[in-house]
């Protein structure tokens, strides 16, 4: 709320404790020469925003059949209208807070693959083609045309990117089972992660989207991810004589080889399980593997760890605790359970000592 004005009738003494009129004076040329200050890019509208916002208006409004066939004056004058937008450079897409238009404007003299904005990040394969450098950042409500837009880029991106992890992490992990080749590809490929890295390379900020697009979170996300499929593709479509698709998979082996550091060694078969029910299973002899308490869902990783305990009934004993394991899945912990019991050797020679003794 504006702050109230006292209302002094001419030729009146000046009161005790209120301002003066000087000071008042003083007071706003003060506020006004500190606002003078403040970020243009804060203070005032974005042009870029506001023509971005128009041009994807224009598009939508001429899409609609009844507009087209309600008055062809207008249609006229919309095409007209959308023939000079799309004569202008590419809009960037604004900044979605006030803290990201500060890191923008203290940034603005550098490129978003700058070396020194980004220094952890390998830098991306350039696009050759301006056709495609255009689509890859133009959502499919600012072009209709499936050519100038990122729709169709981004599935064939999706699917290159969806090999080129498969394969990774089949190499660098040989022998894991098809269920943890799957859990580990999908920490790769989620929107979550192609998305940051978009954020981290800028593309955000260069996309052509429609007004607030940005204000949903979830929505935003699938965006960035989506964008940044389109880019692996036309990376590689841009390259037609070949090449492309191996530069891809540098860049991309090089983004994603930190997340894979950080997942440490993982086990190549599960083989104690088979070893534990060699040592003491037999007839009416049975192994349980069981939870032990609820699995943990690990933030921003969208994986568990499931804990599992292995239990014998025979030879004397019901349901006797032979050892605990956690993994990634239930059939590794399990595994992690059995090969705990088989480290336990005083427990597998007594439990094979009764073994002996009982089928003598």
């Amino acid at each position: 709320m504006g702050s109230k004005r006292s209302i002094t009738a001419p030729g009146a003494s000046h009161i005790a404790g209120q301002p003066s009129k000087r000071a008042k004076i003083d007071h706003l040329q003060t506020r006004d020469v500190a606002a003078a200050k403040l970020p243009t890019l804060i203070r005032e509208p974005d042009t870029n925003s506001r023509l971005s916002s128009l041009k994807c208006l224009v598009r939508d409004v001429m899409a609609d059949p009844e507009v087209a066939t309600a008055n062809p004056d207008v249609m006229g004058a919309l095409s007209r209208l959308d023939e000079a937008l799309q004569s202008l450079p590419t809009f960037q897409h604004p900044p979605t807070s006030g803290s990201e238009a500060f890191r923008n404007q203290k940034t603005s003299g550098l490129s978003p693959f700058s070396e020194e904005s980004e220094p952890q990040l390998p830098r991306p394969p350039a696009i050759l083609d301006d056709q495609l450098q255009k689509a890859v950042f133009t959502h499919s409500a600012c072009s209709g045309d499936s050519n100038s837009n990122y729709d169709r880029l981004e599935i064939l991106g999706d699917a290159y990117i969806e090999l080129i992890a498969t394969r990774l992490v089949w190499q660098r992990f040989p022998g894991i089972p098809a269920g943890r080749i799957s859990q580990i590809r999908e920490l790769l490929v989620k929107n979550d992660t192609l998305a940051g890295f978009a954020e981290a390379y800028g593309f955000d900020r260069k996309a052509l989207v429609p007004a607030n697009y940005s204000d949903q979170s979830k929505r935003w996300i699938k965006t960035k991810g989506d964008i940044f499929e389109a880019y692996v593709a036309a990376v590689i479509l841009s390259r037609p004589e070949g090449g492309g698709y191996e530069l891809a998979e540098q860049w991309l082996t090089s983004l994603w080889l930190p997340k894979l550091s950080g997942l440490g060694h993982q086990k190549a078969s599960l083989r104690s399980k088979e070893a534990l029910a060699q040592q003491v299973m037999a007839r009416n002899v049975k192994l349980e593997y069981l939870e032990e308490r609820q699995s943990i869902q690990k933030k921003g990783t969208g994986t568990q760890t499931f804990f599992i305990g292995v239990y014998l009934t025979g030879w004397g004993w019901t349901k006797r605790h032979l050892g605990s394991g956690q993994g990634s899945s239930k059939a590794a912990a399990g595994d992690e359970a059995a090969r705990s019991a088989l480290l336990n050797t005083s427990l597998i020679a007594e439990i094979t000592a009764r073994k002996r003794r009982d089928l003598s």
